[in-house]
């Protein structure tokens, strides 16, 4: 049996296997900042969407009022009381059966917001009484807001949006 020296060897060196390495490093590095402004691109999009859902309830819930639809309550000005009323309905006041008037299906959730809250938790409310400067919460709901403390990508807060 004679002994062969292989001079041609088959596989990677050390050296080649730590520069390809390297090399797989470097480019993860530099994908996984575009993966996250990915992300956060998409939950700024269902913000967007779930701020344009609501406050066109809350629109649709006032137009209705005013057109005599809802009850007048004196003193009131229009406003849902709370998000929930939307999902919940009112009473058509011009419909003979007196069916009711539903304004959303469900209450979109804030996608910056903590999941173990209700979704009319999450949302800060501004009344119909407060300045848009200093919104706080009062007898009804004219416009939401999102309580993030973060900032978007175009460098607006997340509560001004």
């Amino acid at each position: 049996m004679k002994w062969r020296k292989s001079n041609g060897a088959k596989g990677f060196t050390l050296i080649e296997l730590l520069v390809a390495l390297s090399i797989l490093a470097l480019l993860a590095s530099v994908a996984a900042p575009f993966a996250d402004m990915a992300m956060q691109r998409k939950k700024e999009e269902e913000l967007r969407h779930a701020l344009r859902t609501l406050r066109d309830a809350i629109d649709d819930y006032h137009r209705a009022f005013e057109d005599g639809r809802i009850v007048r309550i004196v003193g009131s000005n229009g406003y849902p009381r709370n998000l929930q009323i939307l999902v919940d309905g009112v009473e058509d006041e011009q419909s003979p059966q007196k069916a009711k008037i539903y304004f959303l299906r469900r209450i979109p959730r804030d996608p910056f917001a903590p999941t173990e809250e209700a979704p009319e938790k999450i949302w800060g409310k501004r009344s119909y009484a407060s300045s848009a400067d200093d919104p706080r919460e009062g007898d009804d709901v004219f416009d939401v807001y999102s309580r993030s403390d973060k900032v978007g990508l175009n460098g607006i807060p997340y509560r001004q949006w």
